[in-house]
């Protein structure tokens, strides 16, 4: 994680926090048989990868210090996580901790708790973003340490429709095909109509790693406490807590290549992204 910089104890010093706690629950419903961080991308796991990233930055603008590892919440959980990853993690130099018990803020906090009192920005990358590149890292950086805040985003490609449930309206594809093929009657679901549509200039699709000044930071996230149930669970990243503070948030191009492994297909695409090939047999998590 050193720079080749000889005055590298001199530049801003930077905590990676990869929140990890997720229980992958729509890659799974999707028909995966394991969790999105253990598949397999050219014999090492996804979060080895994504961590990989990080150790093999190399600048001459900042030290990356440190990289906090927030796994799930549930003992059982955590102690299997530690189990697959920590000698692998511990190598690269990266800290495992307990992440949040619900929500992503509340893992990031956590790990925020662990960040060193030496480092001056953290950035916040999502664990199943492996193909984030360093031309990425270096412009997030530079901007976060000019502007106090930063983030990659890139520029929506697809016609943005708001829609709306009509309940007067029934759905012909939306059935039950199960109930359907016993013969079983069926209640036809209400239609999701378009409401209207939304103008795509100027919306950008946000990625990571989010950079922030470490204090700006944590003066962020101590709004929490005082926001209702309903704002807490509706926070989806990191900068719109920074935004809510009136701080301005930059945004650096980011890469569709970036991509964050929601479905199964996605990490074929990330293979292809990386060029890596699937490897056959054992479970990754399982082969060392």
């Amino acid at each position: 994680m050193s720079v080749s910089n000889a005055n590298s104890s001199e530049l801003p010093r930077i905590a990676v926090v990869i929140p990890a706690a997720g229980a992958s629950s729509r890659y799974l419903e999707a028909g995966a048989l394991r969790h999105k961080l253990d598949e397999d991308l050219g014999g090492k796991p996804v979060l080895q990868r994504t961590i990989e990233v990080f150790t093999k930055f190399d600048s001459d603008q900042v030290t990356i210090a440190a990289i906090i590892v927030a796994g799930p919440h549930d003992d059982q959980a955590f102690a299997e996580f530690k189990d697959r990853y920590a000698d692998r993690l511990t190598l690269l130099g990266a800290r495992i901790i307990k992440g949040g018990k619900s929500h992503r803020w509340e893992t990031v906090a956590a790990a925020l708790a662990h960040v060193p009192d030496d480092c001056t920005y953290v950035a916040i990358h999502d664990a199943a973003r492996p193909c984030v590149s360093f031309d990425i890292l270096h412009h997030v950086f530079r901007e976060a340490i000019a502007h106090e805040a930063a983030i990659p985003g890139i520029p929506l490609a697809d016609t943005l429709k708001l829609t709306r449930i009509d309940e007067n309206l029934a759905s012909t594809t939306d059935t039950d095909r199960a109930a359907s093929i016993l013969g079983m009657e069926t209640k036809p679901k209400p239609a999701r109509v378009v409401e209207s549509t939304v103008s795509r200039q100027s919306l950008y699709a946000a990625q990571t790693p989010q950079v922030f000044e470490k204090q700006l930071l944590k003066r962020a996230y101590a709004q929490l406490a005082t926001m209702s149930e309903a704002d807490r669970g509706a926070i989806t990243d990191d900068a719109s807590l920074v935004e809510r503070l009136g701080i301005t948030v930059v945004v650096v191009d980011g890469d569709s290549r970036n991509i964050k492994l929601t479905h199964p297909a996605d990490i074929d695409i990330a293979r292809a992204i990386m060029g890596l090939r699937a490897t056959e047999g054992r479970a990754t998590h399982k082969k060392f």
